[in-house]
């Protein structure tokens, strides 16, 4: 958490927004998920997202969805995904955040009562320095909240565009090391126009909070992140950029992935 902190805090010195690009863990493969998040680093990124495979993901899009799938495929698993983190992690500078649907949470190391702390002790571990659970409502994630804060994990929470002046307060609360306000009402995926409200909905949860938001969800070209980085204080790439890796193996997946990021660092 301490390191999510401390990187907006020289993000905000330095008059910089933060980039952060989204990847599954693994895809393209779980040997290249670890050189994967060195490469994103190498390119601009200030903070990582890195997501466990899920196979009902259901805020995704057909992008993540096929990355989620082709992960699976090849047994990535959350104990594994954190594996390939945790061989990286003395390399790493860049906080790195996972997000996971509450499923895998719940079942990590044979389920149970005691379950989810041990997928966070496991995460913190690895290196994680957050957690994203997109499908668990602020309002049932106290305990979760509280175990995080105990591993000395950001347990972030998601603002949406239709959430009402009193529920982004709640969030805003909640939430710690950043809010991730989502730009659009539907799923992850790449869209070529963002909504003409993104704007004002940042801006109206800026109004309850001094905590960095960060806008994920649709943003798919570096003149989008331009746009939203003068209202925001992160941009989130994930759909985009799994994209651009498209279906290239090895080290080819990952040169594509750092051009792209290069040419998002720019813009923002």
């Amino acid at each position: 958490m301490e390191r999510i902190r401390a990187t907006f805090n020289r993000l905000r010195r330095a008059g910089r927004k933060a980039l952060i690009p989204f990847v599954m863990g693994g895809d393209p493969s779980l040997a290249l998920t670890g050189p994967l998040l060195l490469a994103l680093e190498q390119a601009g990124a200030d903070l990582l997202e890195i997501g466990i495979p899920f196979s009902d993901p259901l805020a995704d899009g057909p992008v993540i969805q096929a990355a989620s799938a082709r992960a699976l495929a090849r047994g990535a698993t959350p104990q594994r995904v954190l594996a390939a983190v945790a061989s990286v992690r003395r390399r790493l500078r860049a906080p790195v955040v996972c997000l996971s649907y509450w499923n895998p949470i719940a079942q990590f190391g044979g389920g149970g009562p005691r379950a989810a702390e041990r997928f966070l002790r496991a995460a913190r571990t690895s290196g994680c320095s957050g957690l994203i659970v997109p499908d668990l409502p602020v309002e049932e994630g106290a305990r979760l909240r509280a175990a995080a804060a105990r591993e000395g994990l950001a347990a972030i929470a998601l603002a949406a565009p239709t959430s009402p002046p009193e529920r982004l307060r709640l969030i805003a609360r909640a939430s710690s090391g950043f809010i991730y306000y989502v730009s659009v009402t539907g799923t992850t995926g790449i869209r070529r126009a963002l909504p003409p409200t993104l704007i004002q909905g940042v801006r109206q949860l800026k109004l309850v909070t001094t905590k960095p938001v960060c806008v994920g969800f649709g943003i798919s070209t570096p003149a989008q992140a331009r746009a939203v980085a003068r209202v925001a204080d992160g941009v989130i790439v994930g759909s985009a950029l799994i994209h651009a890796m498209g279906r290239a193996r090895g080290r080819a997946a990952l040169g594509r992935a750092a051009a792209f990021v290069r040419r998002l660092r720019a813009a923002v």
